[in-house]
């Protein structure tokens, strides 16, 4: 269930633009770096995006694909697939104006919540530039792994529990 005032809902395709914006602001900073025009960023931003689509469903086929809605308009999206004895957090992002207001942290709070009453751990893999990072670090979460860019961070109950 989700924190009061927001709301999660299956993606379907007509979520696509909206989703795409979603992927796209999640790569801003770095493609500031690269000298390209700007269709040469929409291009790779689309080509990527839909790589991460595909991706998604074919390896993640039983996750829930959400978008996170408060005050009915689309502010993110979470992606996660619950395991027998782990919830991976596949991915979560928010439009950058509701980034820094406390929303991500609730959403991550009840998916600890659910975890610690399931008796699961949560794993999600955060790049290591990735702000966010230090929230996941600041709820409990701890380095599991690395896979080139990222960092594998889980969170157990057990551990949580003792900290």
């Amino acid at each position: 269930m989700p924190p009061p005032g927001l709301v999660y809902r299956s993606k379907t395709d007509a979520d696509r633009p909206f989703l795409a914006l979603v992927y796209a602001s999640t790569r801003t900073e770095e493609l500031a770096m690269v000298p390209w025009t700007p269709a040469q960023r929409a291009d790779f931003l689309a080509m990527q995006f839909n790589a991460q689509w595909q991706h998604y469903e074919r390896y993640y086929p039983d996750a829930a694909f959400l978008v996170i809605e408060k005050d009915g308009q689309p502010i993110g999206r979470l992606y996660i697939d619950r395991g027998p004895d782990e919830i991976c957090l596949v991915d979560i992002a928010l439009v950058p104006a509701a980034r820094g207001a406390g929303l991500g942290t609730l959403i991550l709070r009840e998916i600890l919540d659910e975890a610690r009453a399931t008796h699961k751990a949560v794993a999600i893999h955060v790049e290591r530039f990735n702000p966010a990072l230090r929230l996941y670090q600041r709820l409990g979460f701890q380095p599991a792994g690395e896979n080139g860019v990222y960092y594998l961070m889980r969170w157990s109950p057990a551990a949580a529990a003792v900290s």
